[in-house]
């Protein structure tokens, strides 16, 4: 039963191209948050739900070529629909925090700027899927693409490289400038993050930024 006396949780995603520390620095600022004595929730785009892992396992299959632009937005905005009603959305309205790897901004970035997709287009469909229940605040931690490439290879390891990750040192260096766009564009909600320093070092720039912009809430949940 949902508990209709809390505040609704806060949504934070954390976006940045491939090796930036996406994850890593979701599951540590989980855990920095529960010393604060919030609890949240740690997710992922594209997957999070039932429905939505098995639209990525389509996306990031590396036995299959990209789809194309408008195919690929398609694709991820049902798998962000099924995120947001199945999972997001509900730990939200008992007063949960979020943490999302990943959100719209990585479809504004791979799919629109990179992908040439009209912009009318995404946000027809933010419009349409998200509505009001984006992120309240963004961190896009920001890396050179040659180093993020780098840190990726050496996590993966023998494993298949999905589609995404094959594109060119170019791609990725042009990705990284769409998302420093997207910041610029939006400055109240995406927070950039220097991600070349050590994990702790990037944690505790994390943090600098939640309680900032987040303080209200943060005394208020704890």
């Amino acid at each position: 039963m949902t508990d209709r006396t809390a505040p609704r949780g806060i949504f934070i995603s954390f976006e940045g191209g491939e090796g930036t520390g996406k994850s890593t620095q979701a599951k540590l600022l989980r855990e920095r948050l529960a010393g604060a004595g919030v609890s949240a929730l740690v997710t992922r785009e594209p997957g999070g739900s039932s429905g939505a892992e098995r639209i990525r396992a389509l996306l990031l299959d590396p036995d299959h070529p990209r789809f194309g632009a408008r195919a690929e937005a398609l694709l991820f905005y049902a798998a962000r629909a099924d995120h947001l009603e199945t999972l997001i959305g509900p730990a939200l309205e008992t007063g949960r925090w979020v943490i999302c790897d990943r959100f719209s901004d990585s479809t504004r970035a791979y799919q629109g700027a990179l992908g040439r997709l009209e912009s009318a287009v995404v946000e027809n469909l933010e419009a349409l899927v998200v509505g009001e229940n984006g992120p309240d605040l963004t961190i896009l931690l920001d890396l050179p693409a040659e180093i993020g490439l780098a840190r990726a290879a050496a996590r993966r390891g023998d494993a298949g490289v999905d589609g995404f990750e094959r594109e060119a040192p170019a791609f990725h260096e042009a990705l990284r400038r769409a998302y420093l766009d997207l910041a610029a564009a939006d400055p109240g909600r995406i927070a950039v993050v220097d991600a070349s320093g050590d994990p702790d070092a990037v944690a505790n720039a994390v943090w600098a930024v939640v309680t900032a912009r987040l303080a209200s809430r943060l005394a208020v949940s704890a």
